[in-house]
């Protein structure tokens, strides 16, 4: 197998994709060194265009401030922190490179960081996605099940009130009804009544005057007894 060369590579892409790779690489050494060996680690690296990457066991800063500390007045120091301090840092370190950890996994999942996993790494995170995918599909039908029967009984409760409303408006046309029907039976009965007053009116006018001939005959009888005062007759009794 050939060695690479070590020098610079030329073409950009293929530098950028070199660049890329190592650079991952690189941060999962360190941190396998950081668990293996209880270290305090933190790597700094720049890109060509200036671009900043860090990955540290804890805190870049605090790795950085150690480092100060140590080689303040240009010497090195060999001075521990306290003990409370030492495991405070430990404690520090463990849940960083744990959140480190989960940040990884979660990359990978979104099918992101993946150039350093092996064959199996890779099958093995394919049937984790494929487990989490049929979950997710499971809990979405039982959410749309949920939902169409939170629907339907919505639905039909709606058709309830629809029919009892029906029958309130139906039950009330009916008594309106019932109302005008009385109205015109006391309509007729009125007028039957004023036609029989009427009636009674014009048979009681008819027996107090007479017929059409007593009438003539009062009538001729006042002629008779007129023509008998302007003669100077006897009026006849």
């Amino acid at each position: 197998m050939n060695k690479i060369k070590i020098e610079k590579i030329e073409n950009l892409p293929a530098r950028q994709v070199t660049f890329s790779k190592r650079r991952q690489g690189l941060f999962k050494k360190a941190g396998e060194l950081s668990v293996l060996c209880d270290a305090e680690v933190a790597v700094i690296v720049f890109s060509s265009t200036g671009k900043l990457y860090e990955s540290s066991s804890s805190s870049t800063k605090g790795v950085i401030a150690r480092y100060n500390l140590h080689t303040e007045d240009g010497e090195e120091g060999d001075q521990q922190p306290p003990p409370e301090l030492q495991l405070e840092n430990n404690e520090c370190m463990r849940l960083n490179k744990e959140l480190a950890d989960k940040i990884l996994k979660l990359r990978q999942m979104e099918g992101q960081d993946l150039e350093e996993l092996t064959i199996d790494e890779l099958q093995r995170l394919e049937n984790r996605i494929e487990g989490g995918l049929s979950r997710v599909l499971q809990a979405k039908d039982e959410s749309i099940m949920s939902q169409i029967v939170a629907l339907e009984t919505k639905g039909a409760e709606l058709t309830e009130a629809n029919n009892q409303l029906r029958q309130r408006l139906g039950m009330l046309s009916n008594g309106d009804g019932n109302r005008a029907s009385g109205v015109a039976l006391e309509s007729e009965i009125s007028t039957d009544e004023e036609g029989g007053m009427a009636s009674e009116f014009a048979t009681s006018s008819t027996g107090y005057y007479g017929t059409g001939s007593s009438t003539s005959s009062l009538e001729d009888d006042s002629s008779d007894n007129t023509l008998s005062l302007k003669l100077g007759l006897p009026r006849c009794g």
